[in-house]
C-alpha cells in the first residue's frame, strides 16, 4: 500500500473522479453524486493506493482556527475517512490516521478534530469523545448555501491533542462549517 498527501488544488481530473466514486460508494444515499466533497473542499487529501495504483482509502484535512472557551486554537479537522468496502478491517483506516499524526508533528496544530457516528477506529487510534456545546455555520449541501447558525452539544465530536494545549469540554465555536 502506498499513502500520498495531495493538496486539493493539485488533484487531477482522474484522481478527483476516483475520490468521488469512493465517497459515493462509502456514503450511499448521503453523499452528493456530482462532486468529491460534501460541504466544502478540504485543504489536503491523504490517499491510500493498492499495488495496482487504485484508490482504496481517503481522508480530507481542513485547517482552521476555532474558539475554545474564548481562546483561539489551531485545528486540523478530519473529513470523510473511508476505505473501499471490499478491503475494510485490514488496518487501512488506522494507517491513514497514523499519517495524520505524522502530518501534525512539528506544525502549528493544537488538536485534530472530527465528527464520527462510528467511533471504534478513532478510539483505537487515540481519539477521545468530547461533549462540547458547538456553534457552527449550517450549510445546505444540496444547494450549497448557508442556512444559518447551529448550536448544540455534539455527541459525535472526537478530538486528539497533538500540540501543547489541553482540551476542555467548554464552548467550541467552529468559526465555520461542521465537518
Amino acid at each position: 500500500m502506498r499513502i500520498e498527501n495531495v493538496m486539493e488544488y493539485d488533484l487531477t481530473p482522474a484522481l478527483s473522479a476516483e475520490i468521488q466514486e469512493l465517497l459515493n460508494f462509502s456514503f450511499p444515499d448521503v453523499y452528493p453524486k456530482t462532486r468529491n466533497y460534501f460541504k466544502q473542499l478540504p485543504h489536503l487529501r491523504i490517499l491510500a493506493f493498492n499495488e495496482e495504483d487504485y484508490l482504496i482509502g481517503h481522508l480530507g484535512l481542513d485547517y482552521r482556527i476555532m474558539n475554545l472557551d474564548g481562546e483561539p486554537v489551531t485545528v486540523v479537522g478530519i473529513v470523510d475517512l473511508c476505505v473501499s468496502q471490499s478491503i475494510r478491517s485490514r488496518g487501512i483506516g488506522s494507517s491513514l490516521l497514523r499519517e495524520v499524526d505524522k502530518f501534525c508533528l512539528g506544525r502549528n496544530i493544537d488538536f485534530v478534530l472530527l465528527f464520527a457516528d462510528c467511533k471504534e477506529v478513532y478510539l483505537r487510534n487515540g481519539y477521545k469523545p468530547s461533549r462540547n456545546t458547538c456553534t457552527w455555520m449550517k450549510i445546505d449541501t444540496e444547494l450549497q448555501r448557508t442556512r444559518g447558525i447551529g448550536q448544540e452539544v455534539m455527541e459525535e465530536l472526537m478530538i486528539k491533542e497533538v500540540g501543547n494545549k489541553h482540551w476542555s469540554e467548554a464552548d467550541l465555536d467552529l468559526l465555520g462549517y461542521l465537518y
